[in-house]
């Protein structure tokens, strides 16, 4: 766990509960350590590239918690600087809830899975959008057929990896396709063995 993540999120009603439950004294020391910011290194850019979605909370201007889900090609969301995070933003509903939260509060937690090998990573950070068209181009994904309005970029404030307890394995179809490759071939070359031998 990172310390900034730690010193971030955990107010004094955590570490209170934290203490009642025995478990403060471990998350103490790792909260001594705490730098300026948790570096991105290439195991976390690595894992962010791979992700075809994730979900970014938000704060609405009456205290409200947004969360939304975002989604594209693998690799939409990547690291552009050493600690800077960014994708763009394609046209959708327009209600353009996140947008106007976060400019109001430019504070975002994102929440990104991944279920197959029961991993996850949890960023927090400053968003703003960009209409800076080199910037859009940047972040744009070749070949991907929708539309984008702006960019957002996210400077990394902390970031935490979870353990993978009560994490359910999901796949999508490509990944089951990938992995029941060879049994499906096989059973093919089977159904030939089969034929070949009646005819």
């Amino acid at each position: 766990m990172a310390q900034v993540y730690l010193h971030t999120m955990f107010g004094n009603g955590a570490r209170a509960m934290q203490e009642a439950a025995g478990s403060r004294a471990s998350y103490a020391r790792m909260e001594a350590n705490a730098g300026a910011a948790d570096m991105l290194t290439d195991r976390e850019a690595d894992f962010i590239a791979a992700r075809d979605s994730f979900y970014m909370a938000s704060v609405s201007e009456d205290g409200w918690p947004y969360v939304q889900h975002r989604g594209g090609p693998a690799g939409f969301l990547r690291r552009i600087g050493d600690n800077r995070i960014g994708f763009a933003d394609y046209r959708g509903n327009r209600q353009y809830l996140s947008a106007a939260n976060l400019a109001a509060d430019d504070r975002v937690s994102l929440f990104l899975m991944d279920y197959p090998n029961r991993r996850r990573l949890k960023l927090i950070g400053h968003a703003h959008g960009s209409d800076d068209p080199a910037t859009i181009a940047a972040l744009m994904t070749p070949g991907y057929g929708a539309e984008p309005e702006r960019a957002f970029l996210i400077d990394v404030v902390g970031f935490d990896w979870n353990c993978p307890q009560h994490i359910t394995p999901r796949f999508t179809q490509k990944e089951i396709e990938r992995l029941t490759a060879p049994l499906v071939d096989e059973l093919d070359r089977l159904r030939a063995r089969i034929a070949e031998l009646e005819g």
